[in-house]
């Protein structure tokens, strides 16, 4: 059983930078492909991007050049950097993976285990 806790969401405004983080305990971390998704107001759940130890990261168009997602496998972490936020990135953040070990697959319905996500607000 993996279990995800995702931190970091807040109120920023457009332009600014944020960077979220997701904490993962159980199952063997280093072997699992970790996404992130988010969800805004009325819309679906939508990748943002993902990473692997085998095949690196991996960027929704909507995100490129503006994300950075890290891991540390020592303290079983994942780390999204958002920069130049837009009003369109607010949304609730979800870390997920589907937990099936060198597993890579980048839809909401292949994860099996999802954190309770944490908000993040663009206004100015």
């Amino acid at each position: 059983q993996v279990r995800l806790v995702e931190s970091g969401g807040t109120l920023v405004q457009p332009g600014d930078s944020l960077r979220l983080s997701c904490a993962a305990s159980g199952g063997t971390f280093s072997n699992y492909e970790m996404n992130w998704f988010r969800q805004a107001p009325g819309k679906e759940r939508e990748f943002v991007g993902a990473i692997s130890w085998v095949f690196g990261t991996f960027y929704a168009d909507s995100v490129k050049g503006r994300i950075t997602i890290s891991r540390n496998n020592v303290q079983n972490t994942v780390s999204l950097q958002l920069n130049s936020l837009k009003l369109e990135d607010t949304a609730m953040y979800y870390c997920a993976t589907s937990g099936v070990p060198f597993k890579v697959v980048r839809t909401a319905n292949a994860m099996n285990y999802w954190g309770k996500g944490t908000l993040v607000t663009v206004s100015s």
